[in-house]
């Protein structure tokens, strides 16, 4: 059984493009929880073509007019779908062959990149299996009613894999730098009681930019947060800044929303308590709207209390939050904000970013701003809310120790069993060490 795809870059060469081979110096293989990324470092743009086979699975990569210098033996595949890569000549040497034996069938995704930063030409192939899809999340409508809900930050630490976003002083990588601190601000947030969070990339790969809107609102977040470090071209530059999206930003993004009708069934207003599929354009348009506007009036507000934060820990570029039409900020429902937590290329900075020191206090300064936005205006049905109306004054938070079941926590405190499994959202009796529970008053 024979699968092709074929896939042409759309190039203009002059006639001589094959009087000297391209060479490819570097391979290198990503994986990442959506796909496998294999990108081959090339003297100069080529063209190429993907197909598949089966019987077994392999996926076959011409590249004409190209010499592979890279060594192919030695690869990690841990979590990814490849076995084996082999190498081979053809056309009489002129091009070459690259076929990766698989374990199961993938989707290939193929394209050039042109030189950036460090990076010179790059061609790209990215596996796409089944079992690398997101798992759908359960809707918060199919929740136990009685379920007093936790607030959902989701984090997004900027570029990652071959996108190493600002280089700065001492080579030192924004995507680096920026999962740490998001790494340190999902720590925070966890352990705090009503909260929880989720990374839109826990590693070194990259995630699109829509993509990582649609991950947060898949996890059903309360709050975007996305992490970042500027760059100039002088040195000099330095500080922090905060940002929400654009009111043009905003009113762009929601046509585009009624415009995609695939889009008509997602949910807005936060926890998904309005749906557009059932409206007509003008009171779809109206309900977005209102839903965007929402959202841009609390992004503004949490952002002035982060901005006010670092800025105790860190010179500011701007003192007020600044508004601009980024495509990470675009989710209509979701307050979002991007933080840029310093200039990479000024080198007093550059030295503070690359400190754990100070990475914890940019995390600690951005938790506690949003942290004291969303005590100040929490969700309705979260447990925020339940304690700012007071009936949280005697709550308590249990955390699990080994050898606690859900009876014996119970027992202790002197509550209902299944009022104990519904405050909590839990549908069996088990759990976790670690995990934290809230004790609904007697």
């Amino acid at each position: 059984m024979l699968i092709l795809l074929l896939v042409s870059t759309n190039i203009l060469y002059s006639n001589n493009v094959y009087a000297s081979q391209t060479q490819i110096d570097g391979l290198r293989i990503r994986p990442s929880p959506e796909r496998t990324r294999i990108v081959f470092d090339l003297g100069q743009p080529v063209d190429h073509r993907v197909f598949s086979l089966t019987d077994p699975h392999r996926l076959v990569i011409d590249i004409d007019g190209a010499t592979l210098n890279a060594d192919v033996s030695g690869f990690d595949f841990t979590d990814t779908p490849i076995v084996r890569i082999r190498t081979s000549r053809r056309n009489d040497g002129k091009d070459v062959r690259v076929v990766l034996d698989l374990t199961e069938q993938v989707r290939p995704r193929s394209f050039v990149l042109k030189p950036i930063m460090q990076y010179g030409d790059r061609l790209v192939i990215d596996l796409y299996g089944e079992d690398r899809l997101l798992e759908p999340v359960v809707q918060k409508s199919e929740r136990t009613l009685t379920q007093i809900r936790d607030v959902m930050i989701a984090i997004d630490a900027g570029h990652g894999g071959d996108d190493p976003g600002a280089v700065g002083y001492g080579k030192l990588l924004e995507k680096d730098v920026v999962l740490a601190i998001a790494k340190r601000l999902h720590r925070l947030f966890e352990a705090e009681p009503g909260f929880r969070a989720t990374l839109i990339r826990e590693g070194d790969y990259y995630v699109a930019l829509r993509k990582r809107t649609d991950i947060a609102r898949s996890s059903q977040a309360d709050v975007f947060l996305s992490i970042h470090a500027d760059a100039f071209k002088t040195s000099k530059v330095s500080g922090a800044s905060v940002y929400a999206i654009s009111q043009q930003g905003a009113t762009s993004e929601t046509a585009r929303w009624l415009a995609e009708k695939e889009n008509r069934a997602d949910l807005i207003g936060g926890v998904g308590s309005v749906s557009l599929d059932d409206k007509d354009d003008l009171l779809a348009g109206v309900l977005l709207d209102l839903s965007m506007t929402a959202s841009l009036s609390f992004s503004l507000e949490m952002g002035r209390s982060v901005l006010a934060l670092i800025g105790r820990v860190n010179k500011l570029h701007k003192k007020n939050v600044e508004q601009a039409a980024f495509a990470v900020l675009k989710s209509p429902d979701i307050p979002s904000l991007l933080i840029e937590t310093g200039y990479i290329s000024n080198p007093a900075e550059a030295r503070k970013l690359g400190s754990r020191s100070h990475q914890n206090k940019l995390a600690n300064a951005i938790f506690v701003g949003v942290k004291t936005s969303m005590q100040a205006n929490p969700p309705a049905g979260s447990y925020l809310a339940w304690v700012k109306q007071g009936r949280g004054s005697d709550a308590v938070t249990h955390v699990i120790e080994r050898g606690d079941t859900l009876s014996q926590i119970a027992f202790r405190y002197r509550v209902n069993f299944k009022l104990l499994k519904d405050f909590n959202g839990l549908r069996s009796d088990i759990i976790h060490i670690g995990q934290k529970l809230k004790i609904p008053p007697g």
